[in-house]
């Protein structure tokens, strides 16, 4: 009888050892074990990063650090990191949480317009995933890549077309660059080429033109027109005289690093620069800035008239008003001098 309550006594005890194993794994797997009041928080796990990097991201996030740190220990998670942006959803359990850090790497949204060099795309990109500026202007400006596919270093920045794409957090920069020249061959439709080819322009300089139709007018509904005359100068080797080429060429001399040209003088058109298009015919050789699509568009689309010239409107500030005349345009440019003087706008 004393042998049977002691089994009995040794039996129940197991038990409860078994009972309270159980509870502890089941707290530790399924218990709810988030303190953010978000419904939902999100990491970014770098590329090769350890165990210790993920948890101290975790920490801020969790109830019980150290009940994860034990189901990471025994669903091997500690060792078998993986890199990217993941979600916690309020009220998660442990399980929960691994099994979405482990295997559920969600994309984001990735955006850039209006970048004015390779550099500036490089930082613009680097701000929303994980390759770093310095690696990405190394992989955008490759020589090689380059010239296999058609670019140069002043025609690179036109691989890059202006919208949102869809990428996971821990892409690389060569990952990102190699899309991105997806995308482009992508915008480049047979129809597209042959737009081009009726206007007897490549690709890369549709989009050099396209630069120049943006710098000058931002208006979507006006840009097709601005584009038609650009194609009439060309079409009879008239020289593009186009001021935002000017400026760019002006940007890259010392003398006008950090300052804003408002207005074009005739200082700027003696620069000694391929982009100078009042010295030189046809157009630069490449794109002075990132065009819009609406841009590239209007270049491949442009509205059929007679003008020659262009000049800012003052009195509807962002348009322009046309004429088929020189003396038609002085009276224009004539008019919008006027109003820049009123501003006090002289340099």
């Amino acid at each position: 009888m004393y042998i049977k309550k002691v089994l009995w006594a040794v039996a129940l005890i197991g038990l409860m050892i078994f009972g309270g194993f159980a509870y502890y794994i089941y707290n530790a797997m399924f218990s709810p074990n988030t303190s953010f009041e978000n419904e939902t928080a999100y990491i970014f796990v770098p590329t090769n990063a350890n165990y210790s990097m993920v948890r101290s991201q975790l920490e801020p996030l969790l109830a019980d650090i150290n009940a994860f740190d034990a189901l990471a220990k025994q669903k091997k998670y500690t060792s078998n990191i993986k890199a990217g942006r993941f979600a916690i959803s309020k009220g998660m359990n442990n399980n929960d949480i691994i099994n979405s850090i482990r295997s559920k790497n969600l994309p984001i949204k990735i955006a850039f317009n209006n970048q004015h060099s390779l550099k500036d795309l490089a930082g613009r990109v680097s701000m929303q995933i994980e390759a770093d500026s310095l690696s990405l202007f190394k992989a955008m400006s490759d020589q090689s890549f380059l010239s296999k596919n058609g670019f140069s270093k002043a025609t690179a920045l036109g691989m890059y077309l202006p919208n949102s794409y869809e990428f996971f957090w821990n892409t690389s920069a060569e990952t990102f660059r190699d899309r991105m020249l997806t995308e482009y061959n992508r915008f480049w439709t047979e129809a597209r080429k042959a737009k081009a080819e009726k206007l007897n322009l490549t690709p890369n300089e549709v989009i050099t033109l396209a630069s120049i139709v943006h710098e000058e007018s931002k208006q979507a509904d006006e840009q097709p027109r601005v584009a038609g005359v650009y194609l009439n100068r060309l079409r009879i080797g008239m020289p593009l005289q186009a001021d935002p080429t000017l400026k760019f060429a002006a940007y890259q001399l010392p003398q006008y690093q950090n300052t804003i040209i408002r207005r074009v003088l005739n200082i700027h058109k003696d620069i000694d620069s391929p982009y100078n298009t009042y010295k030189n015919l046809g157009l630069p050789p490449g794109l002075i800035a990132m065009p819009d699509l609406s841009a590239i568009k209007a270049v491949l689309n442009p509205e059929s008239h007679s003008y020659l010239y262009f000049a800012a409107d003052a009195k509807r500030l962002g348009y322009h008003k046309f004429a088929k005349t020189l003396g038609q345009h002085n009276n224009n440019a004539r008019e919008y001098h006027r109003y820049l003087s009123s501003q006090g706008i002289n340099k």
